[in-house]
């Protein structure tokens, strides 16, 4: 019960790491957990097995990149859970054509990652900042990458809209420190999520991949969502600016 009284927000939630997430927030006691995703089919569906099991979940349609999608589930969460603690800005996107060098990156697809992975991010702090400022302080888990941490030889846009996190992340935990609201940020390695699944299908890439990872296995959702229930339990209650990384050792090399 490390999360006990506790109402928690995660975007990106209907798959993946944000689903292992709400499962883990849920089995830790948490009062409410919201899970805001696009897909709304998914997104019930998680909230249909989490309330199943004896948690209180709900699900809120929610495109990170709008202010007032973003406005309403925060009144959303509040009216039905009576307060916000925690927040993770989880959602992403990366797919194909954003996998480019600088000179072939296009201006659409540069605004769109960004949109996402980075503008939905800054949006999910600036909203719910004043609901957790009422409750005295609470923590705020930002998504980023190991791609927010080193370059690789393609996905431009994706490595700055994660690099934005990650400096972004540092910048809130400086600003709301003084209020004990916590801003930390993850950073996921190699994993069999929804959003890989594409890339690991084409034929040596997910052996490639493995084989850059001491040690020696893909990542899972659950991997990163044991970090998430870390930085927003009071365990973590001297944490802020942190990177957590977990991606099995691949960029200590």
């Amino acid at each position: 019960m490390r999360l006990e009284g506790k109402v928690g927000l995660i975007t990106g939630a209907a798959s993946g790491i944000g689903a292992a997430t709400a499962r883990f927030f849920a089995d830790e006691g948490m009062a409410g957990v919201i899970v805001a995703d696009i897909n709304d089919e998914l997104g019930e569906k998680t909230v249909a097995e989490i309330n199943a099991g004896g948690g209180k979940a709900i699900y809120i349609h929610l495109d990170v990149s709008d202010p007032d999608q973003w406005q309403a589930a925060v009144k959303e969460s509040v009216s039905k859970f009576g307060g916000l603690d925690v927040t993770m800005n989880n959602a992403g996107m990366s797919v194909p054509a954003s996998r480019k060098k600088v000179e072939d990156t296009t201006l659409e697809i540069w605004n769109a990652m960004h949109a996402v992975n980075a503008t939905g991010v800054f949006l999910g702090m600036k909203y719910s900042i004043p609901e957790m400022r009422k409750r005295g302080g609470g923590s705020i888990i930002n998504t980023s990458s190991i791609f927010g941490i080193v370059g690789s030889g393609s996905g431009t846009a994706y490595h700055s809209a994660k690099g934005a996190v990650r400096t972004l992340t540092k910048a809130a935990a400086i600003q709301y420190a003084p209020e004990k609201i916590r801003v930390n940020s993850i950073h996921p390695g190699f994993a069999d999520t929804g959003m890989t699944q594409e890339l690991h299908a084409m034929p040596g890439e997910r052996e490639r991949r493995i084989g850059l990872i001491p040690l020696g296995r893909m990542g899972v959702p659950e991997d990163m969502a044991w970090g998430a229930v870390y930085l927003a339990s009071d365990e973590s209650s001297f944490v802020t600016g942190l990177e957590l990384v977990i991606d099995g050792g691949t960029i200590i090399q």
